[in-house]
């Protein structure tokens, strides 16, 4: 199997931006130490403080699928969900 990537941005609501501030360097430690993490980034855009850059690296597929469950149970996914993702996936 090959590697999963995602890439992109997302756009945080104005008024969203301190809870996702807050628990953005929890979401980036939990999704690290995942089985099957190779690379895990979301940071600020320096033009655009509501704009977050994200590269993901997942060992394959399952990996990748196992992370997105985690995080939409997770305290990050109920924090996250006015967040406009624009991601890009390759496998």
């Amino acid at each position: 199997m090959s590697k999963v990537i995602l890439k992109g941005f997302i756009l945080v609501p104005e008024e969203d931006l301190p809870r996702v501030k807050a628990a953005l360097p929890k979401h980036v430690q939990l999704s690290r130490a995942e089985p099957g993490c190779i690379c895990f980034s979301v940071t600020e855009h320096p033009g655009n403080s509501l704009r977050f850059d994200v590269y993901e690296e997942f060992v394959d597929k399952a990996a990748f699928e196992q992370h997105q469950q985690r995080v939409q149970a997770s305290l990050w996914g109920a924090i996250s969900q006015n967040v406009v993702r624009h991601y890009q996936i390759f496998e």
